[in-house]
């Protein structure tokens, strides 16, 4: 059986559309986030050198998307607004860098870096809640565990920090976690001074 040229022409003209179609209704490219560091009071004292392990991310908060909230039993993703990095990755480089400005007379490494050094204290982070309340405040619940090594004993806190949110996007929202995570860093080198 033959097909016609009119007809074989009829069928590619729609199949070349197709790629134009598609580009037509991709998706924009998303917008990419990152906490800042925020400056704290310089403290003197501290251990000499201070390891930050793995920090320990509630799962819902383990994804691109920003999670904007969890109230009302559900989930809030923003979902064309993204991490630029892992958020668990991306806190733990934010509070190493704030300890360090923190705590001038002590060397804070990161457990997931290279450096490899035998640490007089061990600072361990868990974020429970990271997102926004229902009135639109940025809620952050830690637990911190600090174990120090030369002499032996150890220091425990829960964190809860509330920040306003500047502005209603998530722009706003990720000032704010700028905000707790920069107080939160506060409460962590207070706690590994004598």
């Amino acid at each position: 059986m033959s097909i016609s040229r009119r007809r074989l022409a009829s069928l590619a003209v729609p199949a070349l559309g197709l790629p134009l179609l598609a580009a037509a209704c991709s998706s924009p490219e998303p917008a990419l986030y990152t906490v800042a560091v925020r400056q704290g009071p310089v403290l003197s004292g501290g251990p000499r050198v201070v390891q930050l392990r793995d920090l320990g991310l509630a799962s819902y908060l383990d994804r691109k998307e920003v999670v904007r909230s969890s109230e009302g039993y559900k989930l809030g993703v923003a979902s064309n607004d993204w991490w630029g990095e892992t958020l668990s990755t991306m806190l733990s480089r934010v509070i190493v860098v704030g300890l360090s400005q923190r705590l001038p007379d002590s060397s804070v490494y990161s457990e997931a870096g290279a450096i490899l050094a035998d640490p007089n204290a061990i600072v361990s982070v868990n974020i429970q809640r990271l997102d926004l309340d229902a009135g639109g405040a940025l809620q952050l619940l830690a637990q911190a565990a600090i174990e120090f090594n030369r002499p032996k004993r150890s220091a425990a806190k829960t964190f809860r920090i509330s920040k306003a949110a500047p502005s209603a996007n998530v722009s706003g929202q990720v000032a704010a976690i700028s905000d707790a995570i920069g107080e939160l860093t506060d409460g962590l080198a207070a706690l590994l001074r004598p």
